[in-house]
């Protein structure tokens, strides 16, 4: 192997590992540059409280592991929970199998409620998984592009062309969304689980600037 080559091998995984090391603290700590313009997109940190991400994380944990105990080995099943409400995805083998996913999950803490989109058909393959994965990174790609739209502020996922769109958003926000995920290359469809807020709720969630503040006025000495 040439320097050459050997250079351009330890750079290129260099490169993948920073790219993993940043999706890694992107995904446990929301980027925060509330309001600013990072790299000509609109970032701003998680609308969800801190409560309500602490509780889909274990909402998460605690259906995976109800899950695994009660579904036959033939299943793969995806559960993505969001302001407590939960998204099931992937493939069962029967209607008896989905709504069985879907009565355990209910009985989990703080669940609210469930949007059951589990198929009845044979799992998925690598391949379509991978490039279900290739269609999210391009939608998220899309979302950080765009001008007009907080990208951090959604969460983005696809099932078998299949692309979910979550979020605590305004309509005007879910729309502008919907529209570019709609117009993204292999997406072919769009299923949209927001909680619709106002622009007035909107503009308090958003940190405001920071006032100036003023110099003390001197004060004159005495002869």
């Amino acid at each position: 192997m040439t320097f050459a080559q050997g250079f351009s091998r330890r750079t290129l995984a260099a490169a993948l590992l920073a790219a993993s090391a940043l999706s890694s603290l992107t995904a446990c700590v929301p980027l925060v540059l509330g309001g600013a313009i990072a790299g000509g997109a609109l970032v701003a940190t998680d609308r969800r409280t801190s409560g309500a991400q602490l509780e889909d994380e274990g909402i998460e944990l605690r259906s995976n592991s109800r899950l695994r105990g009660v579904l036959s080995d033939g299943g793969h099943v995806n559960v993505t929970s969001y302001n407590r409400q939960v998204l099931l995805t992937g493939e069962v083998s029967s209607e008896q199998e989905k709504q069985l996913a879907e009565q355990t999950v209910s009985k989990v803490d703080n669940v609210q409620k469930i949007v059951n989109e589990l198929e009845i058909m044979g799992v998925s393959t690598l391949s379509q998984r991978a490039s279900d994965t290739l269609v999210t990174g391009r939608v998220r790609a899309a979302f950080i592009d765009a001008k007009d739209i907080f990208a951090n502020s959604f969460k983005v996922l696809t099932e078998r062309g299949t692309t979910y769109l979550l979020g605590r958003v305004t309509q005007r926000e879910a729309d502008r969304a919907t529209e570019i995920a709609r117009t993204t290359t292999g997406v072919q469809k769009v299923v949209r689980i927001f909680d619709i807020i106002t622009e007035e709720e909107l503009q308090r969630q958003l940190p405001q600037p920071a006032r100036p503040v003023s110099a003390p006025a001197p004060t004159s000495s005495g002869s």
